[in-house]
């Protein structure tokens, strides 16, 4: 057995379960908690793996850590924290007591437990949109100013100033703040704007566009598992207390763009645009890539028109049958 061991919240998700696969190819011991929220069967084929390790539970339980470890394997090296409520909608559905509960005292009761086991690192699912709008136009950096519009930005700056603030602990903390994530996993997402653009193109063969004025930084969920086994890997040093925004600097389009990508392999879609404000995350901003790439030699391989082709493909081959399900949707969060 290895002695590379990796404790994953939220591992049935829609990152942590493509983040549990590649970690079990190259050989890592995988410990996976999830509360099965969405259902388990992106985490099935992982069952009778000698290296994955499987606890149904709940990130906000006291003793939630402590209890994995005591199943008999090793501290792990090393916790990556996804668990939470996902996106502005989601948030605003449950309320600010509820996300607050699972988004920022989750990640401190995690955290800590991690801290007194010993674990070497942890590193946390953060977001780009904590930088909310940017001024004059300028690329954001991870020394750009915080400004939120939503409660699910709120919920992440909190618990990034948390974590910031434990840097010189034994466990050492990386933030990485996601651009928009698109593309297939095991538990596929379609209320991400890319995904679910092709969903509604292929199944209405029309597309209706609301709030066009703005454009986002996008990144493939592929790039994204390679990027945090990238912090996983490095030396400690490099990066303790760290932030990264994880995305590429060809990955900023606007939903125009992506509508072209979809009318390139479905042009018969009719497409219609209405200019309504439904509030929230609204963020038209350029977002710089240049310090994971430096730091830690990351680029993406992966692009949104790849992200369409495959979505595509999923949806026409019936690999994805029943894409309306709740299963596919973290704005569907119902507290249990």
């Amino acid at each position: 057995m290895t002695d590379r061991h990796v404790l994953i919240t939220g591992g049935a998700g829609y990152i942590g379960s493509i983040l549990t696969s590649e970690l079990l190819r190259q050989n890592y011991r995988v410990t996976v908690l999830d509360s099965l929220l969405f259902g388990g069967e992106s985490i099935v084929p992982f069952l009778n793996h000698p290296n994955f390790h499987f606890i149904k539970t709940d990130v906000t339980e006291p003793r939630v850590v402590r209890d994995a470890v005591k199943r008999g394997w090793p501290v792990p090296n090393a916790v990556v924290h996804l668990a939470g409520i996902v996106g502005f909608p989601a948030c605003q559905a449950v309320g600010k007591q509820v996300a607050w509960k699972y988004n920022v005292e989750a990640t401190k009761l995690v955290f800590d437990q991690s801290a007194d086991l010993g674990v070497e690192r942890f590193v946390f699912a953060s977001t780009y949109s904590n930088y909310g709008l940017s001024e004059n136009g300028k690329p954001v950096t991870e020394e750009t100013s915080l400004n939120p519009q939503s409660l699910y930005a709120e919920t992440k700056i909190a618990s990034e100033e948390f974590l910031l603030s434990q840097k010189d602990s034994v466990c050492v903390p990386l933030l990485f703040r996601f651009a928009t994530l698109y593309g297939i996993s095991p538990r596929t997402r379609f209320d991400l704007i890319v995904n679910q653009f092709v969903l509604e193109a292929f199944t209405k063969r029309e597309l209706i566009i609301y709030q066009r004025g703005y454009s986002r930084s996008f990144v493939h969920i592929r790039d994204v598992v390679r990027g945090v086994i990238m912090g996983l890997e490095a030396e400690k040093e490099k990066i303790r207390g760290q932030v990264f925004n994880l995305g590429t600097e060809n990955g900023n389009y606007s939903k125009n763009d992506i509508v072209n990508f979809i009318l390139k392999r479905m042009p018969e879609t009719v497409v219609q645009y209405k200019d309504l404000t439904f509030g929230g995350d609204m963020r038209d901003i350029t977002v710089s890539f240049e310090k994971i790439k430096h730091v830690l030699g990351f680029n993406t391989t992966l692009d949104v028109d790849d992200g369409v082709r495959e979505v595509l493909f999923a949806l026409k081959s019936g690999l994805i049958r029943n894409p309306a399900d709740d299963r596919y949707r973290n704005a569907q969060f119902i507290v249990q």
